[in-house]
């Protein structure tokens, strides 16, 4: 018997069909069809403030399944926290009152909050914050003027390249540019915040001697020094000079054979920290090539230099390139070095604290302590000393502890410790890894901080500086 042939289109409708038929019972519902839905329509807080009369209504984001509120008086009953939401049909918050404890210095918290329909649920990531005065910068809404590898920003400036510059210095209003080959000169940072770039050059009559005649230097409240390189003999002293208008000839404040200083290292001019106060007294100190011994000068009014005095280097194996900067008019220091943990020391060398290795990145340089709108920052810029690593700025939260000694060590014991803010100057490797930071507080007519600048540069990366205002409550 011959069977009857169906076209292949029919007879898949057919099996179809027949499948539909059997299998109806197994099928699920759409999931938007289901009576069990789990939407949170509105939240409200019913209970906050200290009388527990004040309502605040959330902001839900449903696809983020988030949920945000207005800050919350401090002195709500958080440990009876209640809401009042509307959901989907036949669901509800699966508590009446949510239990809610902020630790010590605590402003934010996050709490899940469910909205149950069984057997289905659906979570909500509800953010608490608390109503108290804000402090320090907002680094969310900085303003970046970069001339860096990073391609975010403008080309890489010029003399930054080939290891002509290895110096640099930043004091909110100037940025100074040690450029070894092309001349020193000065950049108007009101001019580069506008995209302009006019090169203020600086006046090197009678700048002579050393390896190289120009290598380091600093700009400290409108003066300018630039150090040069040298060696321990009479045709190769260390220098410093000193400007408070770059078109004048230069005012030499240091020249020194240091062959004749007893105990003193051999190499000097690679790195220059100029630490001094409100009213230009302090240090100039510089590390030695080798990295074991400290040549330090007493500084007075800006330029008389006297008194050298030499010292062992605070850690060991910090590499050529290190730094002494004062926390503010104190008597106490930071030193780091490429290969060097942050360290806290006295102006002879001695640590009150030295840093694990491993806290932040060792290879961040220049390590300063900046104080703004009532809260405590470290910056670092690191050395990019191998093909697995950048260059790149870190600003770390260090206002917790009555002193720095003790902020240091709250960071050094995080388990996992997180910068407010970071920035990438990229590459390229560098064998030469000179790196700075710098910062500058702006006031308001009331004397009160109104906003931070913070500098960041280094050997053939270029160089960053940045503007934050003062966070501000919105709500």
């Amino acid at each position: 018997m011959k069977l009857k042939t169906l076209k292949v289109g029919t007879w898949a409708m057919f099996i179809g069909l027949l499948g539909l038929a059997s299998c109806k019972e197994d099928l699920p519902e759409a999931l938007d069809t289901s009576p069990q839905m789990t939407v949170l329509t509105s939240i409200k807080i019913v209970n906050a403030g200290e009388n527990g009369t004040t309502v605040l209504t959330g902001t839900i984001d449903e696809d983020a399944k988030t949920v945000s509120f207005p800050r919350i008086d401090p002195k709500t009953n958080f440990a009876n926290l209640k809401f009042e939401a509307v959901t989907s049909d036949g669901a509800k918050l699966d508590k009446e009152v949510y239990p809610v404890t902020f630790d010590t210095d605590q402003t934010e918290k996050v709490i899940v909050v469910k909205v149950v329909n069984s057997p289905r649920f659906r979570e909500y990531l509800v953010k608490l914050r608390l109503k108290v005065p804000v402090f320090g910068a907002d680094f969310e809404k900085g303003t970046t003027y970069d001339f860096t590898n990073n391609p975010l920003g403008d080309p890489l400036y010029a003399s930054f390249s080939g290891a002509a510059t290895r110096g640099s210095g930043f004091d909110g209003q100037k940025v100074l540019i040690v450029w070894r080959t092309g001349g020193p000169h000065l950049l108007d940072v009101a001019e580069l915040k506008k995209g302009v770039i006019n090169k203020i050059p600086i006046n090197i009559t009678g700048v002579s001697q050393g390896t190289f005649t120009v290598n380091m230097g600093a700009q400290v409240k409108g003066h300018t020094y630039i150090a040069n390189l040298s060696s321990n003999t009479a045709a190769s002293p260390l220098k410093v000079y000193h400007w408070t208008n770059p078109s004048s000839a230069p005012e030499v404040i240091l020249n020194i054979n240091v062959g004749t200083i007893n105990g003193a290292g051999v190499r000097y001019g690679d790195n220059f920290s100029a630490s001094l106060d409100d009213q230009g007294n302090g240090y100039f100190f510089f590390g030695d090539n080798a990295a074991t011994k400290v040549l330090r000068f007493d500084v007075a009014n800006y330029t008389t230099v006297t008194n050298p005095t030499v010292f062992a280097m605070p850690v060991t194996g910090a590499g050529s390139w290190t730094s002494f900067n004062r926390i503010g008019n104190t008597s106490e220091y930071l030193f780091t070095g490429h290969d060097a943990p942050v360290a806290l020391i006295s102006e002879s060398g001695v640590s009150a604290f030295t840093m694990s290795r491993t806290a932040i990145p060792v290879r961040g340089s220049d390590a300063r302590i900046v104080n703004f709108n009532s809260e405590r920052y470290l910056i670092v810029t690191t050395a990019a000393r191998t093909g697995s690593e950048a260059t790149n700025f870190y600003v770390y939260d260090i206002t917790k502890g009555a002193n720095v000694k003790e902020a240091l060590t709250n960071l050094n014991s995080l388990p996992t410790v997180t910068p407010v803010f970071q920035y990438s100057l990229m590459g390229p490797v560098n064998t030469s890894p000179a790196s700075q930071t710098g910062f500058y507080v702006k006031k308001d007519a009331a004397g009160n901080d109104e906003t931070l600048m913070l500098y960041s540069a280094a050997s053939d990366a270029g160089f960053v500086f940045f503007e934050f205002g003062k966070k501000v409550a919105l709500d």
